[in-house]
């Protein structure tokens, strides 16, 4: 089988500040990362504490550029654009702090809809009611704020907005480390069977 999406000595360096006088420095977050993701796989990247793997999440979903090293999906160099936008989208570790508070949980799910589909308001509703079925939210749930859901929905919430798009590839940077443990079963649940 060809990989999905493959990474190729992906590295990440910011530049750090170090004053007039002194060579410029820089804070290495991620050096050469290989990796290889087959269609309907899961790949975990497991490490300690500040290693590199919410850099290499956000480099896989292009809301940042390597400094060295190649993305490919499909085989092809990953390009940031629309198409990418489409085929990758991402859940944060912080479902607080990933979902507008100002908005509704229904329009939350709809807005990736509205910014790259032609669907009509109607189509986009029934969409995301669907999707919040998919993620054991209920339907009637559409009109309310994100303060009105524990952490647990939240990042349900935060998953479906991922999946409205239909994805090839969903990231997930470490989706239940901020929930309580029988919630973090309930998610993990889910995305298995959303798998």
């Amino acid at each position: 089988m060809t990989s999905v999406l493959e990474g190729r000595n992906l590295s990440k360096f910011y530049p750090v500040s170090r004053g007039m006088f002194r060579e410029p420095a820089s804070v290495k977050a991620l050096i050469g990362a290989d990796f290889s993701l087959e269609a309907g796989k899961t790949l975990a990247v497991v490490g300690e504490s500040g290693c590199g793997k919410s850099t290499l999440a956000r480099l896989v979903t292009m809301i940042e550029e390597p400094t060295a090293g190649n993305l490919l999906i499909d085989g092809k160099q990953a390009e940031p654009g629309e198409e990418s936008r489409k085929a990758i989208q991402i859940v944060f570790q912080n479902p607080y702090g990933s979902l507008n508070p100002r908005q509704k949980v229904g329009y939350i799910l709809e807005e990736p809809l509205l910014l790259n589909t032609g669907d009509s308001a109607g189509e986009r509703r029934k969409k995301a009611e669907e999707m919040m079925v998919r993620v054991g939210l209920r339907p009637e749930h559409y009109d309310r704020y994100p303060h009105m859901f524990s952490g647990g929905q939240r990042q349900r919430i935060a998953i479906a907005r991922a999946l409205m798009l239909r994805p090839r590839i969903l990231v997930l940077d470490e989706p239940v480390s901020a929930l309580d443990l029988s919630i973090q079963a309930q998610v993990l649940n889910i995305l298995m069977d959303l798998q």
